[in-house]
């Protein structure tokens, strides 16, 4: 029995996933830190141990993201767009749209029948491009990421985010607390400029239903709620939207190991 492995390294946190054919059997997720191979040994030895397997019992292994060349222990390394798309094929093979919200950035990807990828665009590498606005304005607020979504579900007054800068609006919503604006009309104007920005992404892809959204954005309802209604869709949600990239290069490696015997 063959086992192999998907890491995927990004700007904030490194995730990865041990598969056994398509399924998955351990998955684990970190904060990545300042050294990227060092955060994908731990990844590789909780994976391991969560799997009750040895290191030697891995196969294969395809590592994505912007620390993929970090991981000493991989075979090759993958687009993390092309990894995200098998993973999301894999879950949802009737997926023609991906909107992967990450911590610095946000990726709409189309996709075809096969699940290949067939246009993308990514947004630019900025903070108020992907979740990473949200921990910060929740930091602003000192409620943590959970409760955040909670109360912006409460808001009847959201208010408007004029800003495409996370700098600025950072800034903006300290003056707002400032001015005694409640919390959630905060915390819903956040997510209502962020979905604002996605939904511009996606536009220019074309967007095709059905639209699933995965990446660290899609642990956040409120914001969820805020792109579907942009959007005008219902968006599906994988199990544990965080890890579906990892999961991709995990199949990647199946497939890459299988070509090579034959």
């Amino acid at each position: 029995m063959n086992w192999f492995a998907g890491i995927d390294l990004g700007s904030a946190y490194s995730k990865g996933v041990i598969v056994r054919d398509s399924e998955i059997v351990a998955s684990h997720v970190i904060r990545s830190g300042s050294d990227y191979g060092a955060a994908a040994e731990v990844i590789r030895m909780e994976l391991t141990e969560r799997a009750g397997l040895s290191q030697d019992d891995v196969l294969h292994t395809i590592a994505a993201g912007s620390g993929a060349d970090s991981v000493s222990f991989a075979g090759r390394t993958s687009s993390d767009i092309v990894c995200t798309a098998r993973g999301v094929h894999s879950i949802f093979p009737q997926a023609r749209t991906v909107v992967d919200v990450a911590n610095l950035s946000t990726k709409a990807i189309r996709l075809d029948s096969e699940g290949t990828v067939t246009n993308f665009t990514v947004s630019e590498k900025c903070a108020a491009g992907g979740g990473r606005l949200i921990e910060v304005i929740a930091n602003i607020l000192r409620v943590d990421l959970v409760e955040f979504g909670r109360i912006a579900a409460r808001s009847e007054n959201p208010i408007e985010f004029g800003t495409g800068c996370a700098v600025f609006g950072e800034s903006e919503a300290i003056t707002r607390v400032s001015e005694g604006v409640p919390k959630e009309d905060i915390a819903a104007g956040v997510n209502r400029a962020l979905a604002r920005r996605i939904s511009s992404l996606v536009k220019k892809v074309r967007m095709e239903e059905p639209c699933v959204i995965c990446g660290g954005g899609a642990l956040h309802m409120a914001l969820i709620q805020a792109l579907e209604s942009e959007l005008k869709v219902d968006l599906l949600v994988p199990p544990i939207p965080q890890i579906t990239t990892a999961f991709g290069a995990a199949i990647l490696a199946r497939v890459a190991a299988t070509e090579e015997k034959t």
